[in-house]
């Protein structure tokens, strides 16, 4: 269904070269981001007050745009496993079945790499969740066993924002160092959290059409909404993505719990990131606003349809939208009344609790000490 080496080729190919550094400068880049993700480790503990009993297992990788992406094709190899299978299944059992998915395969694979090429100049650095087990990034294709995570930084990419926004690098460094390092913090300390986010994407992924037909009718069909010439198509459609436009209603509803869940983490990082940045981070204040100046930013008519394309927008509200139910939170009950959020699945704020953090205090708080 997925011819997954090409993936990797077509994305190595097309993606955009880095910065221009020297061999020196790049060895400096890489052993100062992994001193500084060492130095997180007890920044990002000691400020949550999560994980201080907890021995990190993951390795960190300080990769190049190539190895982000072999990396994440090896995640999406691994999370989207049990939905293919059923799709190769499925496709198996009709006439010309096989030649069918040998051409798909190609075609799927050119897509994937296509979009890889265009988010590896963007990622500054990951908490990737559903890794291999393996600790390297092997040229030739991405392994298959699973593991339970690893932290990337993203080298090439970290050095030109920082140029972009004309910050101290050693600051810039230390900061996004913060940011990643609050994700692995996160789900190291909390168990549970890696097996329900799985489930949660499994069951949203069990209800996609296995019909590749279905699927792709599916998708002219948001395809059209989306065409141009159509400014009326986001008020149409309430402002949804492409690949929200694809889902069936129970999906959404899915989806709905996937981005309370991921708001809660970008923005839970965006606040320790800014918490822990005035006491070991000089110029902060600079690199904050900075940064969000460059997020708020009009891009391309090509950079914009495509965030809209990918639900990208999505994700810039989600740091926007979590960092204020942390921060509101936080500043009604405390750090160890915060932290109860990571108590159980029961206990992760809604979609709508997002938005109205005050709801999930009295739901949370008020129902404990009852």
């Amino acid at each position: 269904m997925v011819d997954w080496n090409l993936a990797v080729a077509t994305a190595t190919r097309l993606v955009r070269p880095g910065p221009e550094v020297s061999r020196d400068e790049a060895r400096a880049v890489v052993a100062e981001l992994r001193r500084h993700a060492k130095a997180s480790e007890e920044h990002v503990r000691g400020f949550t007050r999560m994980g201080t009993e907890v021995t990190h297992d993951t390795p960190v990788l300080v990769v190049d745009r190539p190895g982000w992406v072999r990396a994440n094709v090896a995640g999406f190899r691994e999370i989207l496993k049990p939905l293919l299978d059923k799709m190769q299944e499925r496709r198996g059992g009709s006439p010309g079945g096989a030649v069918l998915g040998a051409v798909g395969g190609k075609v799927t694979g050119v897509e994937l790499g296509m979009l890889l090429s265009f988010l590896a100049s963007r990622v500054l650095g990951q908490y990737e969740t559903f890794a291999p087990a393996t600790r390297e990034l092997p040229a030739g294709g991405p392994p298959d066993a699973p593991s339970g995570g690893r932290l990337l930084l993203v080298a090439p990419n970290i050095v030109h924002v920082e140029r972009e926004l004309d910050v101290q690098p050693h600051d810039f460094r230390l900061w996004v160092c913060l940011h990643e390092e609050t994700h692995r913090t996160q789900f190291s300390a909390v168990p549970w959290l890696r097996d329900h986010l799985e489930g949660e994407i499994q069951s949203f992924l069990g209800e996609t059409d296995v019909d590749p037909m279905t699927v792709l009718e599916r998708i002219r069909e948001a395809a059209q909404s989306l065409a141009g010439g159509r400014p009326e198509a986001e008020e149409d459609d309430g402002g949804r993505s492409f690949v929200e436009l694809v889902q069936t209603p129970a999906q959404r509803e899915i989806l709905g719990r996937l981005t309370a869940v991921m708001s809660l983490l970008e923005g839970h990082a965006d606040f320790v990131m800014d918490g822990v940045g005035p006491q070991v981070v000089p110029t902060v204040a600079e690199i904050r606003e900075k940064f969000q100046q460059r997020r708020a930013k009009g891009a391309s008519r090509l950079d914009m349809a495509l965030r809209k394309l990918l639900g990208l927008d999505a994700k810039l509200r989600q740091y926007r939208d979590g960092e204020r139910f942390v921060r509101a939170v936080h500043d009604q009950v405390g750090m160890d009344g915060f932290n109860r959020v990571w108590t159980s699945p029961n206990t992760l704020p809604t979609k709508a609790e997002i938005a109205k953090p005050a709801d999930w205090i009295a739901r949370v708080h008020r129902k404990a000490e009852s």
